[in-house]
C-alpha cells in the first residue's frame, strides 16, 4: 500500500537538498576565483582617488604653455612634487633668465592646486604678490633677493620655497639656493634635505651664512 509524504516530510526533503547544494555553490565559486562568505559583508564605496595620486600629465600641453618645470606643494605632512610649466622669452641671457624662472615658480606656488590636485590632498602655504630679483652689487651672481624676507615665511613656505628653487634652473643645481630678503638682512644658503621634505612645518630648511660675492 502506497503512502502519501507528508508535508513535515516534504520540506525536510527540501531542506536536506539545500543543504547538499551549499558545497556544490561553494565549489563552483571557488572555481572562479571567488571565495564564499557565510555573512554578507559591505565595506562601503571604494575611494574615488588614492591621496597623494594624480593621473600622468600631459606634457605635450605643458611644453606648450612653457618650459616644464616642478613645484613642490604639501600633500599628508610631505612635500610631493608637481609639475607645471614656465614661459621664458627665446634669447634671454642666463642671468635674467634664472630670475624669470625663479618668479615663475614663486607665482606657481601660490595659485591655488587644481581641483583634481585638491582631491587628491594637495595644498600650499606660499601667499601671493612675492616678487623675486636678482642680485645686489656685492652679492653673490647666483642669489635670489624676495620682497619677502625668508626668516618672516612660514616654516611651511620657506621649506617649499626652497625645495622648488633649489631643484630647478633659478639655482646651481647642488641642492642649495642662495636667498636674501628687500632689506640688509644677511644673505643665507639653503638647503633642502630629506628631512625638510618630509617634515616641512616641523624642520625648516638648514641654512648657513654667506660671504659676499
Amino acid at each position: 500500500m502506497t503512502t502519501r509524504p507528508t508535508k513535515a516530510r516534504r520540506i525536510r526533503g527540501r531542506g536536506a537538498r539545500r543543504l547538499l547544494a551549499l558545497p556544490l555553490l561553494a565549489a563552483v565559486l571557488t572555481g572562479c576565483g571567488i571565495r564564499a562568505t557565510e555573512v554578507p559583508t559591505d565595506f562601503g564605496a571604494a575611494p574615488s582617488r588614492v591621496p597623494c595620486s594624480l593621473s600622468e600629465p600631459d606634457l605635450s600641453a605643458q611644453t606648450s604653455r612653457g618650459v616644464p618645470v616642478q613645484v613642490f606643494l604639501l600633500c599628508g605632512s610631505s612635500l610631493v612634487t608637481v609639475d607645471r610649466a614656465v614661459r621664458v622669452p627665446d634669447g634671454t641671457a642666463d642671468a635674467k633668465r634664472r630670475v624669470i624662472v625663479a618668479q615663475g615658480l614663486l607665482d606657481q606656488l601660490a595659485q591655488s592646486p587644481s581641483p583634481s590636485e585638491k582631491d587628491a590632498g594637495y595644498t600650499t602655504y606660499v601667499h601671493g604678490g612675492m616678487s623675486v630679483g636678482g642680485p645686489r652689487p656685492g652679492d653673490p651672481e647666483d642669489t635670489l633677493r624676495l620682497s619677502t624676507a625668508p626668516d618672516r615665511l612660514t616654516a611651511s613656505a620657506l621649506a617649499q620655497i626652497v625645495c622648488t628653487l633649489s631643484d630647478s634652473a633659478a639655482a646651481e643645481g647642488d641642492g642649495s639656493v642662495i636667498l636674501g630678503g628687500p632689506g640688509r638682512e644677511p644673505l643665507r644658503r639653503y638647503e633642502c634635505t630629506d628631512d625638510v621634505r618630509a617634515r616641512p612645518g616641523t624642520a625648516e630648511p638648514p641654512s648657513s651664512d654667506v660671504t659676499a660675492g
